[in-house]
């Protein structure tokens, strides 16, 4: 995979990947997808389709995560995706894209971020047609829906409504504690559904805030040698009780 960072040095210029995406972030383990979506993105990565997939919603509803995902799945594939986030590049959209246009497929997280800036919504809309023309795959993420956006070039704007649009759900309480328990399996851990519980009433419901907590308590546990109960986590988490 090549992932390309916001800024070094004030350019953008491509780097391998040092750290695969973590382990948690893989289709299977995305909760409560919307019906049809992982067939897509694995339609795409198997090269079956090359229509654009336009992924938006709220702030942690994994965006990112699924981007991840499927560029990891082109990898195990023998292919070489690539990943790159928008957030942090507006004004030097053209030169992050530079040789995108020959991986095997291309994951645009943030669209957001520079729409509004013209010379980067014609890199993207270039990045676009160079992807299509030659079969490629190319899946987008945003806060919202290509309408939504304050765009001022239509043509992006067009090419970005003819992908296939998904909008990603918010996770409710039972979707929360589930991913908490598919992480704390992964990793072998015990999660007593008490402490389960005891967590997620206390803490915020923001995604990034709760698997932020979760590694927190990943790192004690393993310290400490112990379960995940109410007793250990009140005494690890006490700020948060």
């Amino acid at each position: 995979m090549t992932v390309l960072p916001s800024e070094v040095n004030g350019l953008v210029p491509q780097l391998p990947l040092a750290l695969r995406a973590p382990p948690d972030q893989r289709l299977a383990r995305y909760i409560d997808a919307p019906a049809g979506l992982v067939a897509a993105l694995r339609a795409l990565t198997a090269g079956t389709s090359s229509a654009g997939l336009y992924l938006h919603g709220a702030h942690a509803t994994g965006k990112t995560h699924l981007l991840l995902a499927t560029v990891a799945e082109v990898e195990a594939a023998g292919a070489h995706p690539a990943y790159l986030s928008l957030r942090g590049l507006r004004g030097r959209v053209h030169a992050a894209v530079d040789g995108l246009a020959r991986a095997g497929l291309v994951a645009v997280d943030d669209v957001d971020a520079i729409a509004g800036n013209r010379d980067d919504e014609v890199a993207l809309f270039d990045l676009h047609n160079r992807l299509h023309d030659a079969g490629r795959g190319v899946l987008y993420a945003a806060a919202a829906a290509p309408d939504a956006l304050p765009l001022v070039l239509p043509d992006l704007r067009s090419r970005l409504a003819q992908c296939a649009r998904w909008a990603l759900p918010v996770l409710d309480d039972a979707g929360r504690a589930e991913l908490l328990r598919q992480r704390a399996a992964a990793r072998g851990l015990e999660f007593d559904e008490a402490a389960l519980d005891w967590l997620l009433r206390r803490c915020s419901r923001d995604l990034g805030s709760l698997t932020a907590i979760f590694e927190r308590l990943d790192r004690a546990s393993l310290a400490a040698q112990r379960r995940l109960t109410v007793p250990f986590l009140r005494q690890a988490l006490g700020d948060v009780a």
